[in-house]
Order: structure tokens, then sequence, then C-alpha cells
């Protein structure tokens, strides 16, 4: 999923604490939810692993950007 989202132009960024990494769009658009660099943490322990993956990606595909290459 992560690899995915890589080839989509989503940067991996090194975490601290309990996050692993940090997962950064591309775009930084005022369109996009407040204005600045959509991201979202990706936990090491995640109680339901399966779960928490399809949350990254529901959120990552509502990007902004993804959603005008989509429609091209």
């Amino acid at each position: 999923m992560i690899q995915e989202l890589e080839e989509l132009g989503w940067a991996v960024i090194e975490g601290k604490g309990h996050a692993w990494g940090m997962l950064r769009c591309p775009n930084n658009s005022k369109e996009c939810r407040c204005g600045e660099f959509c991201q979202m943490s990706v936990w090491s322990t995640p109680k339901n692993p399966q779960q928490f993956a399809k949350k990254v990606k529901q959120k990552a595909l509502a990007c902004v950007k993804l959603k005008k290459r989509k429609e091209k």
C-alpha cells in the first residue's frame, strides 16, 4: 500500500515515537483539507493492521490531487 502511494507522489518521511513514518502528499493546495500538506502518521503497531491500512488508503485516495488525476 505504501509503495502504491509513493508511486502516486506521496513521500514517506521517517517518524518519531510510536509512528515509524509519515506519509505526505506532494500537493500543497488551499483546496486540500487545511490548506497545508495532507499528511498522516503510519503507526508501528496499530490495533487492527488491516483496518488501519484501509483507512490510510481511503484518506490518501480522497486527496484533491488524486481526485483531479482520476477525473482526467
